[in-house]
């Protein structure tokens, strides 16, 4: 089920209405609605896939009472083991197995030898990779001790399975998220107004900048060949806003929606493209696999201890993991290294912690400096995106060669449904409103119950016209669903 559907603003209201008004005085019957709800919500695409997170609750549940009684170390281990193989042996054959097949056989053939290979017809569960490391992370900290296992079965398959962040995300840690569950919540009528102008602006970054901007890149990426150097890079600066207010407007979403039923999800994205460095946008684009690389696997290897070469190391497995994570496909992992590449001036100067706080932070805009600074990110961005993008590794080089010709100086013309012109000024007031409340939670929050009421809801109007006038016609998943 889509945010963005039908099927979702008829389902929305009614669960938030027996939520609130049949369930609202038991804490159990809540939880059973929401995992109930969820169930229902994941299995709208394909009810068979239910087995899976239903599988990987019942084992990281039962390995979580096993370790908190269990007191010999290689005893622990062994249950740890059980649980990191399970989640990443499902999802290892479910996204990876033709990944490896086909490179095994390839790598043979190198040699002269023929492999007679196969490869299944695999269909990719979605939002597996998200609810996958959410359920291993609470086993890990089960382990380490750092939180208590949960005897609520019914909450904690409702902390797996949460609808609003369960296909896309933020992959929520159980300290913060799963206690929300065993606690007494009532309604907050600020928290939920709060929810739903999240939701308006997500609903706004994903249906009218991202959609329209996907006309663009697939026009222009399906057919590099056809177009001058100057569309090429056009088309690549738009994918940068395609992925940004897709990905974006999916946690906008999905924390507004949270929101509704009185929950607090962390932030997933602290407004990347104002970045002056490399790390920096990297602490604010999905915050939440960024901190979860960090604390599960960079942190383990040592992090930033050691010696120089070990912080190399443990830089590029991340940042490779990172990309591998993301799909089955050389063009992933080589976008993780090439991000590595860029990471690692910043490491070896060990400037990487200099932009903590957001860029002009007690100024309404940035400096000189500062402004060449997000610039030259944003482009190095934008380069490692065509990596993305692409089909292949061949086609993402194709795709750069031929748009760094000297006809990257000409004009870049389009002609899809949406003028351009429309478009950029679209792009132009989003980055405006996000830039003004840049130290905010989300763009919306700028506009605060001090402002003027006939001003906001004018706005809010506003952005529903746009949502009305510039939204495609036909079914627009979204990007993250495929990972």
């Amino acid at each position: 089920m889509l945010f963005n559907s039908l099927d979702f603003a008829i389902f929305l209201p009614l669960v938030f209405l027996l939520y609130w008004f049949a369930t609202q005085f038991n804490l159990r019957f809540q939880n059973l609605l929401l995992l109930a709800a969820s169930y229902f919500f994941y299995g709208w695409w394909d009810w068979r896939f239910l087995s899976l997170i239903i599988l990987s609750t019942l084992i990281d549940f039962f390995v979580g009472r096993r370790l908190e009684v269990e007191s010999s170390p290689s005893k622990r281990k062994y249950l740890l083991l059980v649980s990191i193989v399970a989640n990443l042996g499902m999802l290892g054959f479910f996204k990876y197995f033709n990944f490896f097949v086909e490179n095994f056989t390839a790598a043979y053939s190198l040699f002269g030898i023929t492999l007679n290979s196969y490869s299944l017809k695999i269909l990719l569960p979605v939002g597996i990779s998200f609810y996958t490391f959410q359920t291993l992370s609470y086993t890990i900290d089960v382990y380490k001790k750092t939180i208590k296992p949960t005897k609520d079965f019914i909450s904690f398959a409702a902390f797996v399975s949460f609808f609003p962040q369960l296909v896309a995300g933020p992959i929520e840690r159980a300290k913060n998220l799963l206690p929300q569950f065993l606690e007494k919540r009532s309604f907050n009528y600020h928290q939920s107004t709060e929810g739903l102008k999240q939701i308006l602006w997500g609903l706004f970054k994903k249906m009218v900048i991202a959609d329209n901007c996907a006309e663009y890149v697939d026009m222009v990426f399906g057919n590099p060949e056809g177009y001058p150097g100057s569309v090429l890079l056009l088309g690549a600066v738009l994918f940068a806003f395609q992925i940004y207010g897709d990905f974006s407007g999916y946690s906008d979403i999905a924390i507004g929606t949270a929101k509704l039923f009185g929950f607090k999800l962390m932030q997933n994205f602290a407004y990347p493209y104002f970045s002056r460095d490399m790390a920096e946008f990297w602490r604010r684009w999905h915050i939440s696999l960024s901190t979860w690389f960090r604390d599960y696997v960079y942190i383990p290897l040592g992090g930033s201890r050691g010696n120089r070469a070990m912080q190399i190391r443990n830089i590029f497995v991340v940042f490779l993991l990172s990309g591998f994570w993301h799909g089955a496909n050389w063009t992933f992992i080589f976008w993780g290294g090439l991000n590595a590449v860029f990471f690692l001036p910043l490491l070896l100067r060990q400037t990487n912690r200099q932009h903590i706080e957001v860029a002009a932070f007690n100024q309404v805009y940035p400096s000189f400096k500062e402004t060449g600074a997000i610039i030259l990110t944003f482009f190095l961005t934008v380069l490692a995106w065509i990596f993305f993008r692409a089909a292949s590794l061949p086609d993402a080089l194709r795709y750069i060669l031929r748009m760094m010709d000297q006809s990257l100086l000409s004009w870049p013309r389009l002609d899809p449904s949406m003028s351009t012109k429309i478009l950029g000024v679209l792009i132009l007031l989003m980055l405006g409103v996000e830039w003004h409340a840049r130290k905010k939670e989300f763009g919306l929050s700028l506009f605060a119950a001090s402002k003027p009421q006939i001003l906001r809801w004018i706005f809010y109007a506003f952005l529903i016209a746009c949502i009305g006038m510039y939204m495609q016609t036909g079914e627009s998943p979204f990007i993250y669903f495929q990972f």
